[in-house]
């Protein structure tokens, strides 16, 4: 089943004159993290989606409003639209005349005359005539005439929103690479869109390897352990706009992994184990992947994350992603590498998907070695004084997840760095937390 490569056309969101020669050496993660993201020039295709469907969705075009918002000019308070007068002009004591009223979703009302007001709700269209709308807190009524009490601190145009205010008709609303929030659906939902058009959804295909790894739920063998890793990736996927395929858990043969990366390829966009990409003589991942597919790299300059295997999959040329088996290496790496990857593959603007970085200050010495990014899981908050400061969540081993799901940063720790002293500045990324 083993193919070449090399000779195979790639869709167009490959780019097709990536050659991958493998690399020898350790990678920087910012190295790495290049070269992945060469490997995809384009998003995934389009296609149109109905608004109530949207959310998280990225656009792969850009929104142009087709009217104004508002589309009137209308009322900010309950109370009365009248024209009010300019300083020196007008005589305020004799109050005005209310004509009518005006309810938000009634027609348009004839102008008002000199001298005139109307009875106006929130959102009501102003009629011609009027500039400014008083609360009707500051009213006093005396049958159709109403007064306004303290007239000095009343200001011609208070309490109006203008026509277009908001939104112009013609204007660009949102960007091509934005993904939806509940804030932009609410404006597509304002100009009566009830469809956009989106990139298409990453397929993205998981599992897991090993004899000793078992399904929760399953009996334990007696050195078995439970697929941690598979649900942590799987939600990760999901918080960063793909769809899963879940293909469970595989044992370590060789020719039961190589199988399911051939049916990975033909039906994902991307391809994500943990475990076997090692040199261990149960690390079957990795040779998988050379008799399947191309290897470009599968060793980084980090930790935790060393060992992780890149490539390509099939005809298709599905971007493959080899994670470390431990836990939070696993974690790790997908922010690191995964991420950025599938916002590439929807389209999202140039910064979305990269670590969100924050420079705190360290409230305890952290020691590192030098030559190698460390990761580590830390919580950050702010003094009095709103400084910014970081320490690490607890144990760091990359088979604990507890501190992981307590952290709300990873420090990061560069390769020039083998201490990091209690006052010293240091980066953080933060984590996405949903609860």
């Amino acid at each position: 089943m083993s193919r070449n490569l090399n000779c195979v056309e790639s869709p167009s969101n490959v780019n097709a004159h990536c050659c991958l020669a493998e690399t020898d050496g350790l990678l920087s993660p910012q190295e790495a993290r290049e070269r992945l993201l060469s490997l995809i020039t384009g998003p995934l295709e389009a296609e149109s989606v109905a608004l109530e469907a949207l959310h998280g969705r990225v656009l792969s075009a850009p929104v142009i409003s087709p009217m104004a918002v508002p589309r009137h000019t209308n009322s900010a308070m309950d109370g009365i639209a009248l024209a009010w007068p300019e300083a020196g002009t007008g005589n305020i004591d004799e109050g005005w005349l209310c004509v009518g009223r005006q309810l938000a979703g009634m027609p348009l009302p004839h102008a008002i005359g000199h001298g005139e007001c109307i009875k106006i709700t929130t959102g009501a269209p102003l009629p011609s005539g009027v500039d400014t709308v008083i609360m009707q807190e500051r009213l006093q009524w005396q049958g159709d005439r109403v007064y306004v009490q303290q007239p000095q601190s009343v200001r011609q145009g208070q309490n109006v929103r203008q026509a277009g205010e908001d939104i112009t008709v013609g204007s660009k609303v949102l960007n091509a690479g934005t993904r939806l929030n509940a804030a932009q659906l609410g404006i597509l939902a304002s100009l009566g869109l009830t469809r956009c058009d989106v990139h298409r959804r990453p397929q993205v295909a998981v599992f897991s390897t090993g004899n000793e790894v078992t399904a929760p739920g399953q009996p334990l063998g007696e050195s078995g352990i439970y697929d941690a890793n598979r649900y942590a990736l799987m939600a990760l996927v999901r918080e960063h706009g793909g769809d899963v395929l879940d293909l469970g858990i595989l044992p370590d043969r060789q020719q039961d992994i190589r199988d399911a990366l051939c049916q990975a390829a033909e039906q994902a966009d991307l391809v994500l184990t943990s475990g076997g990409v090692s040199e261990g003589d149960a690390d079957m991942t990795q040779r998988a992947l050379r008799a399947e597919g191309q290897m470009a790299f599968w060793q980084l300059a980090m930790k935790p994350g060393k060992p992780m295997a890149c490539g390509y999959l099939g005809s298709r040329r599905a971007v493959f992603l080899g994670l470390p088996g431990n836990p939070v290496a696993a974690m790790v790496t997908f922010l690191q590498f995964a991420a950025p990857l599938l916002a590439r593959l929807e389209g999202q603007l140039a910064h979305q998907g990269l670590p969100v970085c924050r420079t705190a200050v360290s409230d305890q010495v952290i020691n590192s070695r030098l030559g190698r990014t460390d990761f580590l899981r830390g919580c950050h908050y702010s003094d009095t004084a709103g400084q910014l400061w970081v320490r690490e969540a607890g144990p760091q081993g990359s088979g604990i997840l507890s501190s992981m799901a307590l952290a709300d940063c990873l420090i990061e720790v560069g390769p020039q760095q083998d201490r990091i002293d209690i006052g010293t500045p240091v980066t953080i990324q933060l984590l996405k937390r949903y609860s």
